[in-house]
């Protein structure tokens, strides 16, 4: 739902997971597919995404020395994300476009919450008071070992959150992960991250197109997107065509 509680034109979909699970190269493929198929995405990423957000981003994760505590960081994300839905996520929206943010509102709950012990319920308040009742339609749980994740992650990607936090902090992103998909099985779907990104990428269409299609059938002024969309299943993406940077 829209901030204002009425029903909006474009699709909120995120993509959440433990470290080294492939979120920003699949948030890349999905969009290029998408946009190949004739919709309009915006690819984004937590924290960043705007000026604001982005000089965020390098306190959180690339400062060590400046040692926030839990509940600092949970504010400083938040402050992104508040930035974040304001200047990109819901005009975008508003446009009917299709937004694919790597992490969002769970990725606090998963690490400032069960990683970090901070009141999962405290967590939820801030969150509502950054960005109101924006929610994700749909978000996918890129799931895998700890590990493994750890494993995959190169030099230039490691932030304060590998160089700081031990292998049982990270299960316990994990597991709280686990444990908000179960609760909310309605907007998440838990695709296995030790796959192929091939085969990571196709169980996520596959997932995607019918709830994609069900939401123009809902909100008749993306009729036109319907109209001219064509399912990506059936077209190739082309890859690298959008990028984040690191």
């Amino acid at each position: 739902m829209h901030l204002d509680g009425g029903r909006r034109r474009g699709f909120f979909l995120t993509l959440e997971g433990p470290e080294g699970s492939g979120k920003s190269t699949q948030a890349q493929r999905l969009a290029a597919r998408l946009n190949a198929s004739g919709r309009h995405c915006v690819v984004t990423r937590e924290p960043g995404g705007t000026a604001l957000g982005e000089e965020v981003r390098q306190i959180l994760l690339h400062a060590p020395e400046l040692a926030p505590v839990p509940a600092a960081d949970a504010l400083l994300f938040n402050a992104a994300r508040a930035q974040l839905a304001a200047e990109v996520i819901e005009p975008a929206l508003e446009r009917g476009e299709v937004v694919i943010c790597d992490r969002f509102g769970d990725s606090t709950l998963a690490y400032q919450g069960y990683g970090a012990g901070q009141s999962l319920d405290a967590l939820r308040a801030l969150m509502r008071f950054a960005v109101g009742d924006l929610r994700p339609d749909l978000t996918f749980l890129i799931d895998l070992p700890v590990e493994d994740g750890l494993r995959r992650k190169q030099a230039d990607e490691i932030t304060r959150f590998e160089e700081r936090a031990d292998v049982e902090f990270h299960r316990r992103v994990r597991d709280g992960f686990l444990a908000l998909a179960a609760a909310e099985p309605g907007r998440f779907v838990v695709i296995d991250g030790s796959q192929t990104a091939d085969a990571i990428e196709a169980a996520i269409f596959e997932a995607l197109w019918p709830r994609l299609s069900r939401h123009d059938e809902l909100t008749p002024r993306n009729a036109e997107y319907a109209a001219n969309a064509s399912s990506p299943l059936a077209s190739e993406p082309e890859r690298g065509s959008l990028r984040m940077e690191k």
